[in-house]
C-alpha cells in the first residue's frame, strides 16, 4: 500500500506514534509518505520506503495568520496525485482530519477517491476539540472519516460523550518497539548522574500545564527526604521556566534536579532510571510511560484518562488522584526503599509492555486499511455502474 501519514512533527505523543507507525509499516514493505510542516522528530533514519513532504505556507501581506490548513490540503492533494497514494492516515483531529476531508472533496471533483483514516490521540478531543470554535469542525471531520480509531477505551468514551458521533470508533492502542525500548546496561552512564548510588526518577513531557510537572517536583522533594534521589526532567515547553523557578524556591535545584531538555535517545535515560513519573490531569494513553515500562520502569502516575488501561495498580506501579503528589511520593518510596519490591515491579512493567508490542498492534492498522480500501472499491464500483 501507498499511505500518506499526516501528523504533527513535534515531541508530542501523536507525532511520535504516527512516526513510529510509519517506520513499522515501511519495514513491512509499504510505501509511506509523511506530510507535515517539518520533519518529524523520530524520522531520523533513511528508509527506501519512507518519503517526507514539507508543507510550505505562502506568506502574503493579507494574511495576519497564514492559513496552514489550506496549504496542508493543497500539499496532500499534490502528493496523492503525484505518488498515487491509496489512502491517508491522519493523526490528531485538528486540523488534519478537516484538511483530509477538504482534500478528499478536491480530488473527488477530478474523479479520484482517496479515503482517510482518523486517529484520535487525546487533547484534540479532551481539550482543544471542545473549544466552541472547533467543536463543530471536529465532529464533522470525525463523522466524514472512512474509519476512526482512538488510542484508548477512555478516549473513545470521552469522544462519544463530547461529540455527536455517528461513526464507529475502533480502539487501537499505542505500541512500543521492543527492539529499541528494552533493558540495557548503562551503569557507567548512571554513575555520572547518581555517583553515590542515588535513585533516579524521570519525567518526560512537553511541559504543558496539563502534564502537571509541578507535581513531579513536589513529589520528588518528599521522596528525596527519605530516599536520596535525583530527578531528570526531559522535554521542553511553556511551563519550563515556571518549574525551574519552583525548584529554586524549594531549594532542590542544586544537583538533584536535572533539566535535560528535548532528548531523542530516551531508552538510554530509562535504562539508568528507577521510576517513571506521570501525574497528568489528562492523559489519553501514556506513550512515554509505555516506553519506560518496556525498559523496566515502574510507573507512578495519576489515574487520569487511559492510564488505568496501561498502569496496573499495585503491580506495574501506582496511580493516585490528580494532584495528590503526597500519595504519589508515598507510593514511590514504598518501591524505592525495597530492592525486592522494585524488582517485582520492574518485571511486571516489562510483562505489561509486551501486551502493547509493535508486532501485535501494527497488523490491526493494516487490517483496518484493507477494510477501508475494500469499502472504497465497492463505492467506486457502485458509482461506475450508476454512471454507465
Amino acid at each position: 500500500m501507498k499511505i500518506g501519514i499526516v501528523c504533527y512533527p513535534t515531541f508530542g505523543g501523536s507525532g511520535v506514534m504516527a512516526t513510529e507507525l510509519g517506520h513499522a509499516l515501511a519495514n513491512k514493505g509499504h510505501e509511506i509518505h509523511f506530510i507535515t510542516y517539518n520533519r518529524p522528530v523520530r524520522l531520523n533514519e533513511f528508509s527506501p520506503n519512507i518519503f517526507f513532504h514539507e508543507v510550505r505556507i505562502p506568506s502574503y501581506p493579507l494574511f495576519e495568520f497564514p492559513p496552514y490548513e489550506s496549504a496542508l490540503s493543497g500539499t496532500i492533494a499534490d502528493v496523492v496525485l503525484n505518488h498515487q497514494l491509496d489512502l491517508l492516515h491522519v493523526h490528531y483531529a485538528i486540523p488534519h482530519a478537516s484538511a483530509a476531508y477538504f482534500t478528499k472533496k478536491i480530488l473527488e471533483a477530478q474523479g479520484i477517491y482517496i479515503p482517510y483514516v482518523t486517529t484520535l490521540h487525546g487533547t484534540d478531543i479532551t481539550l482543544v476539540g471542545k473549544d466552541v470554535h472547533y467543536k463543530p469542525i471536529v465532529a464533522f471531520s470525525i463523522n466524514e472519516s472512512d474509519a476512526v480509531t482512538a488510542v484508548s477505551e477512555d478516549l473513545k468514551k470521552q469522544t462519544c460523550e463530547s461529540f455527536k458521533v455517528n461513526k464507529e470508533i475502533e480502539v487501537i492502542y499505542n505500541f512500543v518497539d521492543h527492539s529499541r525500548f528494552k533493558l540495557s546496561n548503562k551503569t557507567h552512564f548512571k554513575n555520572l548522574i547518581a555517583p553515590n548510588g542515588e535513585k533516579i526518577l524521570v519525567h518526560v513531557s512537553n511541559f504543558r500545564r496539563v502534564k502537571r510537572v509541578e507535581d513531579v517536583v513536589k513529589m520528588f522533594e518528599i521522596v528525596n527526604r527519605t530516599v536520596p534521589s535525583k530527578l531528570m526532567l526531559v522535554g521542553d515547553g511553556p511551563e519550563r521556566s515556571k518549574i525551574e523557578d519552583l525548584c529554586r524556591s524549594i531549594k532542590c535545584a542544586g544537583g538533584d534536579v536535572k533539566f535535560l531538555g528535548k532528548q531523542e535517545l530516551l531508552e538510554d535515560l530509562y535504562n539508568i532510571s528507577d521510576l517513571f513519573v506521570l501525574p497528568s490531569e489528562s492523559e489519553s494513553f501514556g506513550l512515554a510511560a509505555l516506553e519506560a515500562m518496556a525498559c523496566g520502569l515502574p510507573v507512578i502516575s495519576s489515574n487520569a484518562g487511559g492510564l488505568p488501561e496501561l498502569n496496573i495498580q499495585g503491580k506495574t506501579g501506582f496511580m493516585s488522584d490528580i494532584g495528590d503528589y503526597e500519595d504519589m511520593a508515598a507510593n514511590a518510596i514504598s518501591i524505592l526503599q525495597d530492592a525486592k519490591v522494585q524488582k517485582q515491579f520492574k518485571e511486571a512493567a516489562i510483562a505489561q509492555s509486551l501486551k502493547f508490542s509493535i508486532d501485535g498492534i501494527v497488523p490491526k492498522y493494516e487490517s483496518l486499511y484493507h477494510k477501508v480500501l475494500n469499502q472504497t472499491q465497492s463505492i467506486k464500483t457502485a458509482c461506475a455502474l450508476h454512471n454507465s
